[in-house]
């Protein structure tokens, strides 16, 4: 089905985040350099993954799953965006924000599914451990992420439908780094409240019912944590999740602030500023939280990473020994 412009626009054009040309240069840099951050973390993440037998499992399954869907929220908003902040253009063509709005739909979706897929990963670890194992065979995992992708392409096929009926105005600037749908929407030359209303319906069922299947789980782990007997035995099982739990609190927290944002706030660029939280810094972040959290990763990075050559590992040693003389050098200042 091809897409229906009624308006006859072929661009639209992008903000982004400042008009400042003195800041042009420094968010090039700064976005470029998260990005890659993003890539290299999350590529290395699956590596380990996919290499070492003994990360063949749901959870590393799983999350290895999560890295590449980190990796396609940043693709799908910064590369256009440092394009742009490069050649000092603003110009989006109809179908690229088009794609845009549709891709980033997928991902999000997909990670916020997947979230929920880890979650009950947990709850069949730690409430049945004696079945775990026979529920989740390779080809269960394989099902729950495939139910994940093609929900979230549903989702995606959705918000494509509603843009491609879309009648524009003249002005079609949006005030973001980035096709947001709900900017497109105030855009609209026509009557967009079925669209909007539609839009919140898909908002709530995809981002609400995976949220409350999150919390649902928790629930059912921290009440079966708390009749563990043993001191040791709860922090073993709780470890387990804290990794995930991190994960979930920054995705959704930073959703939910962004939200409310834009709401309370009525200059649409802050609320520009504010989504970076969830389209750029929270996929940085995940390869980091699960990496120092997680003893089996660290170890697999670490193998990965001394074996690539002409890596020098007594450099980076005395800069982590550097590292921790400064930080320890800092708290005793704070003291004094």
């Amino acid at each position: 089905m091809e897409p229906q412009n009624l308006t006859d626009i072929s661009e639209f054009f992008l903000l982004g985040l400042s008009d400042d040309p003195d800041l042009q240069p420094l968010l090039f840099g700064l976005f470029l350099s998260m990005y890659l951050v993003t890539v290299l973390g999350n590529l290395l993440i699956i590596l380990a993954v996919s290499s070492y037998t003994h990360l063949h499992t749901p959870m590393y399954f799983f999350l290895s799953n999560l890295s590449l869907a980190d990796i396609s929220i940043s693709t799908t908003t910064i590369p256009k965006m440092l394009v742009n902040l490069q050649t000092h253009s603003k110009s989006v063509t109809y179908t690229g924000c088009l794609a845009q709005v549709s891709l980033f739909s997928l991902f999000i979706c997909l990670e916020s599914l997947l979230l929920t897929v880890m979650a009950y990963d947990r709850l069949l670890a730690i409430c049945h451990p004696l079945h775990y194992l026979v529920i989740m065979k390779p080809c269960t995992c394989a099902l729950l992420v495939l139910a994940s992708f093609s929900i979230s392409l549903l989702s995606s096929l959705i918000h494509y439908l509603v843009m491609s009926h879309l009648n524009f105005c003249a002005h079609v600037e949006i005030p973001h780094f980035y096709c947001d749908l709900s900017q497109l929407l105030t855009l609209a030359c026509s009557d967009t409240s079925t669209n909007s209303i539609l839009i919140y319906f898909i908002g709530t069922i995809f981002g609400g019912v995976p949220l409350s299947g999150i919390l649902y789980s928790y629930k059912r782990i921290i009440s079966s944590i708390l009749r563990v007997s043993t001191s040791g035995g709860r922090h073993k099982a709780f470890s387990t999740c804290v990794s995930h739990l991190s994960v979930v609190c920054l995705f959704y927290g930073t959703s939910i602030g962004v939200y409310l944002s834009s709401t309370v706030s009525s200059s649409p660029r802050k609320g520009a500023v504010a989504s970076v939280m969830y389209t750029v810094v929270t996929p940085m972040l995940n390869p980091f939280i699960y990496s120092l959290r997680n003893k089996d990763i660290k170890s697999a990075l670490w193998r990965i990473i001394s074996k690539i050559p002409h890596l020098n590992t007594h450099a980076i040693d005395f800069c982590f020994i550097g590292l921790k003389k400064a930080a320890k050098s800092n708290m005793c200042n704070k003291k004094f």
